[in-house]
Parts: structure tokens; C-alpha cells; sequence
């Protein structure tokens, strides 16, 4: 009977198996993943040891997992698979903000601060102003545009990760543009750091030779009305991990301009941010193809 399970038909087997009722998209993305695990499988001839191996590994990962660290968001990110998630989910048209990973350490209903005011709450670190505008792809300034912000310390640690040694809501703050569209505030010039590799993403970053490292920068989401949303960070240009980041963020469009300017200040980056409608139909030939 064609329903047997056989090492020649183990895709035909599993995937007949699938029920007419289920959505068509469930039907679509598990009949490829069964497709390509099992090729997968066969290819690497994959052993009993190394299944039971794979298995601990993902069970350690999942008991890893807390309220304020996410190991499996990790494993996607060291892999690059939340970079491609992402890259498929926001093509943009030319001369829009790139996005990239989220990253872990997100952290939902940061303070609204007024502009200018300082998101550093430690007093550690290179003091840096952070300034620009929220536009669109015609250069109007969009108003109401909320801009939360997050980083390390200069330790290389976010507060979430410290919470006995940095002050709540450290490093973070949102912000809403005027009329104008312009944001400011004033930060740290951001440091590079390892991702937490205390865990099994650490072990597989060990086994593969890969160091642990990001480079140095600021997290930004920014939403506005009508718009789609960009979660984004901007880097240092000049970071040794840049050419190497861990978890595969950095665009060369998103490398800013640290400027240092000295005195209190300290630094100073520059960047805009260039949004698009939420309504892909409101984008005219001019905006340029989306990519």
C-alpha cells in the first residue's frame, strides 16, 4: 500500500497524510517544511546519536527561555533566519529605511521622554546625541511619528539582563515628532557586545567556530499613522564586527555617521528615517521598485 512509510517515499507518506480540511496555507508551508526536513535527513544521512543530540538541543533551548530572554529568537537570529523572515516581510523601494532583527531584548511601553532629554540612566559611557527626522519617500516630514529607542550600557549589557545593577527603562525612551518631523535625544555612543552564549546558542556558536559578537549600535522603531512600521538599528562605521555580526543585522545602508564632537556632548549621530505607506497602492511609479 502506497500509505506505508518507506525511506524512498517518506515524503509521500507524511504528506498524504494531511487533511483536505486543513487551510491551504497550513497545507502549503508544512508540506514543504516535511519535504525539505527529510531531504535534509537524507542528505546529511543524519544519525540515531545526532537526532537524540537535536532533540537535547532543543529541549535545553526551550528551558533556556525566560520572561526576559528568548533563546529560541536567538537560535533563529545566530542562524540568520530572522534576518530572511524579515527581509521577505519588508521589501521596501529604493530609498526607504531597511529593517532588521528586533533582537531579544525588546522591551514594550519604555517612557515617553520629551526631546533632548537623556535615555542614560547609569551615567556610564561616551555621551552622544542622537538626531534627525522622520520622513517620507518625498521628504515631508512626518508628524505624531512615535521613535522608541533602546541599547547596551557601556558594559555591553542591556537593562533587562541587569536588572539588579541598572536602573529600569536604562538606555531606553520613546519619543513623538512635531510638525516638523525632527527627533533628538541624547544617549551613549553604543559599544559592541557578545549575545548571551551561556546557553545552547552559545554552544552551537562554539561548535561552529563563530564568535558571539554584535557590533555597536542603537535599536529604533519608529510608527507613524498610515505608515509601516520600521524596526531598525544604526551602526558605528567603526566597528570590527561589522563585517561579522553574529546575528547576520547589519545593512551599509544603516552604518551611520558618528561624529565626535567633543566637549559634554561628547558625539553626535545623525540619521533620517524614511517611511513608506502602509498601503503598498499609495506607492507611485516614482517611489522607484520595491526591493
Amino acid at each position: 500500500m502506497s500509505g506505508y512509510f518507506t525511506e524512498d517515499n517518506s515524503v509521500d507518506a507524511v504528506n498524504g497524510r494531511v487533511g483536505n480540511e486543513a487551510s491551504p496555507r497550513v497545507q502549503k508551508v508544512m508540506t514543504s517544511l516535511v519535504h525539505h526536513l527529510h531531504d535534509f535527513v537524507k542528505d546529511v544521512e543524519l544519525t540515531q546519536q545526532e537526532w537524540e543530540l537535536a532533540i537535547d538541543f532543543l529541549t535545553r533551548t526551550g528551558k533556556t527561555c525566560t520572561d526576559t530572554r528568548q533563546e529560541y529568537i536567538l537560535l533563529s537570529d545566530v542562524l540568520g533566519l530572522s534576518m530572511l523572515v524579515d527581509a521577505i516581510g519588508n521589501r521596501r523601494p529604493a530609498g526607504a529605511t531597511e529593517n532588521t532583527v528586533l533582537g531579544p531584548f525588546y522591551v514594550a511601553n519604555a517612557p515617553i521622554r520629551d526631546m533632548g532629554d537623556s535615555i542614560s540612566l547609569d551615567g556610564k559611557g561616551e555621551s552622544c546625541l542622537f538626531e534627525g527626522r522622520v520622513i517620507d519617500l518625498d521628504g515631508n516630514p512626518v508628524q505624531g511619528a512615535m521613535v522608541d529607542v533602546w541599547s547596551d550600557n557601556a558594559d555591553g549589557f542591556y537593562d533587562v539582563q541587569q536588572p539588579e545593577l541598572q536602573p529600569k527603562w536604562n538606555n531606553r525612551g520613546r519619543f513623538l515628532t512635531g510638525a516638523d518631523g525632527s527627533y533628538g535625544f541624547v544617549g551613549i555612543k553604543p559599544v559592541s557586545y557578545p549575545i548571551p552564549d551561556d546557553g545552547p546558542v552559545g554552544e552551537l556558536l562554539a561548535a561552529l567556530h563563530r564568535h558571539p559578537y554584535r557590533p555597536a549600535h542603537m535599536h529604533f522603531l519608529v510608527t507613524a499613522p498610515g505608515h509601516q512600521k520600521i524596526v531598525t538599528h544604526i551602526f558605528t562605521g567603526d566597528d570590527v564586527y561589522l563585517g561579522s555580526d553574529a546575528v547576520f543585522g547589519v545593512k551599509s545602508s544603516l552604518i551611520a555617521n558618528f561624529e565626535h564632537i567633543g566637549g559634554k556632548t561628547g558625539w553626535r549621530a545623525s540619521f533620517n528615517f524614511v517611511m513608506v505607506p502602509e498601503d503598498p497602492s499609495r506607492l507611485t511609479a516614482s517611489d522607484g521598485p520595491i526591493s
